[in-house]
């Protein structure tokens, strides 16, 4: 596929089964130091089994949802700050630039997605690029292309939306109209809407 003019990720959760791959391969292409960790796969869970005169009635639910920086339109993290170490280019992928960064972390605590991940190891931020790399030679990002069940996508922001509509989101998600991020989450049937306090992350200590 040809360098798209916005790339954007599609993730159809109804696809996922948790297997994480998409997660490693992107620690592997980026030999990223532990704790760090471009993209995230969180395991969404909740319900309960409630014992009735009739038997046991229930209302468990779990789902997957694989996020990264999701190169928003409106980038807190770029908005944020203070040396434009954190820049967004013409195709909309944002990036850090580490001759300026300062690893002050603003661009961390405003993104609502924890995208910008700091490293001790370099003393700055870093952060998912969208394999640039990897799309201007005509391959998939690393997280793509390491999917088993082709849950996770990427395309052409507009083309997509043109399929789809706006981007969507699920819970833990923060509002679409937040940063209008380069995101399309096709719902698992077991998803909560947006603002759910519904269930947990199961694996925090993952994401």
């Amino acid at each position: 596929m040809p360098m798209p003019a916005r790339p954007a990720f599609l993730f159809d959760s109804r696809l996922c089964t948790g297997c994480k791959a998409c997660m490693i391969a992107c620690k592997d292409k980026n030999d990223l130091d532990p704790g760090v960790r471009w993209r995230r796969v969180t395991e969404c869970t909740g319900g309960e089994w409630t014992r009735t005169a009739e038997g046991y009635r229930q209302n468990v639910f779990s789902y997957y949802l694989s996020v990264s920086c999701n190169h928003c339109e409106d980038p807190i993290c770029v908005q944020s700050c203070p040396t434009t170490a954190m820049h967004q280019d013409k195709n909309g992928i944002v990036s850090v630039d580490p001759k300026k960064c300062v690893g002050c972390k603003y661009c961390s605590w405003g993104c609502p997605y924890g995208a910008p991940q700091y490293s001790e190891r370099l003393g700055r931020m870093t952060k998912c690029d969208f394999c640039r790399d990897e799309i201007e030679a005509g391959r998939p990002p690393a997280c793509v292309a390491a999917c088993p069940s082709r849950a996770l996508q990427w395309g052409d922001l507009d083309e997509t939306r043109g399929k789809l509509g706006q981007p969507m989101a699920v819970a833990p998600l923060p509002p679409v109209s937040a940063t209008r991020p380069a995101l399309f989450v096709m719902p698992h049937r077991n998803a909560r809407p947006v603002g759910s306090t519904a269930g947990l992350k199961a694996n925090p200590e993952e994401v």
